[in-house]
């Protein structure tokens, strides 16, 4: 234990995670779209959110571009603060499932064990895997940014899929196909397992 570790003492509120729940009348849960850049993380993330809104569940979604302009602002692209970012998004998502939302968190998250760090996080059912798969000459024809041009050019070194690996789930609890699968088709899989399994109430 770290000197600084030494006086950190953790105050247990009155009112705790289950409280929330019962409050907002559904389970909270990490839902953790990852894939390719250009694979449709945000794009699906965000269509998720407006289905669980229309049935009242409360919500947030933590998108990679987003928090690099502020909480993780300070953060490059090297491994080292790929991990960090990683980290630090975990962290964040962890308390709004102690706050009684459902996070939707949309990150490339390359790493397998970046991805199970934050599974690890918080308790079990509570981090749902969605592999975002996407073949990587479609996110490179799609390339919606510019970045795989810049990458293949070398203005942008580290890049995931170009010089960079990719680690596939190997046991997400959702696949989706987004070369394959209209939006919508995406979507009613994400809302139907968040129904069957109790997370949120059937309509």
């Amino acid at each position: 234990m770290s000197g600084k570790e030494r006086f950190i003492i953790p105050h247990r509120g009155t009112i705790n995670k289950e409280d929330r729940q019962r409050l907002k009348g559904h389970r909270s849960a990490i839902l953790w779209f990852t894939g390719l850049s250009g694979s449709g993380k945000s794009t699906l993330a965000h269509a998720v959110e407006e289905r669980l809104f229309e049935r009242g569940i409360h919500t947030y979604v933590l998108d990679g571009d987003n928090i690099r302009t502020g909480l993780n602002k300070d953060l490059g692209f090297s491994k080292e603060d790929r991990e960090e970012n990683i980290r630090r998004i975990g962290e964040v998502a962890k308390l709004f499932v102690d706050a009684g939302i459902i996070v939707l968190s949309a990150f490339i998250s390359p790493y397998r064990k970046d991805r199970e760090f934050v599974r690890n996080l918080v308790e079990d059912g509570e981090f749902i895997e969605i592999y975002v798969k996407c073949p990587l000459e479609v996110c490179e024809a799609r390339d919606v940014k510019g970045l795989y041009k810049k990458a293949r050019e070398g203005l942008i070194k580290n890049f995931t899929g170009i010089d960079d690996p990719y680690e596939e789930p190997l046991n997400p609890e959702i696949i989706v196909e987004t070369d394959k699968e209209p939006l919508e088709e995406s979507v009613g899989k994400i809302i139907n397992y968040l129904v069957d399994r109790g997370y949120i109430n059937s309509f």
